[in-house]
C-alpha cells in the first residue's frame, strides 16, 4: 500500500504521483498488460491545493448523450457538490491509459479527508 499525503501540494502533482504508482511504474517488475498490486491511499484530501484561477475557471464536462446533454461545472461547484475527493478522482483518471485496465486500476484508489 502506498500513501500520498496531499497537504499544501497541488492537485496534479498528487494526481501524477498517484497515476504512476497505479501503473505500477515504481516497481522492478513492471509490465503495462497487468495491475499493479499495490493499492494507493490519498490522505488530506481535503487539504489540496490549487493555484491562481482554477477554482472557477477549470471546467469538467459531462454529456448524457441527448440533445442539450451536455452540462459543465467548475472546480468549485464540483468540490462544493462532491468534495474535494472527486476532483483529484477525476485528475488521477484523466491520468491513466485509456484501455480495458483503467477501471481495475481506478478501484485500486483510495481517498481520504
Amino acid at each position: 500500500m502506498i500513501t500520498i499525503d496531499a497537504k499544501d501540494k497541488t492537485l496534479g502533482r498528487v494526481a501524477s504521483a498517484a497515476a504512476k504508482a497505479l501503473l505500477g511504474k515504481h516497481s522492478a517488475d513492471f509490465a503495462k498488460n497487468v495491475v499493479a498490486d499495490d493499492g494507493v491511499t490519498i490522505v488530506n484530501a481535503s487539504r489540496v491545493k490549487v493555484t491562481g484561477n482554477k477554482r472557477l475557471d477549470k471546467e469538467y464536462v459531462r454529456y448524457s448523450g441527448y440533445p442539450d446533454g451536455q452540462k459543465f461545472e467548475n472546480y468549485a461547484m464540483l468540490t462544493a457538490r462532491k468534495g474535494e475527493e472527486e476532483a483529484l478522482r477525476k485528475a488521477v483518471l484523466g491520468m491513466l491509459p485509456k484501455n480495458r485496465l483503467q477501471a481495475k486500476r481506478i478501484k485500486m484508489l483510495t481517498i481520504e479527508k
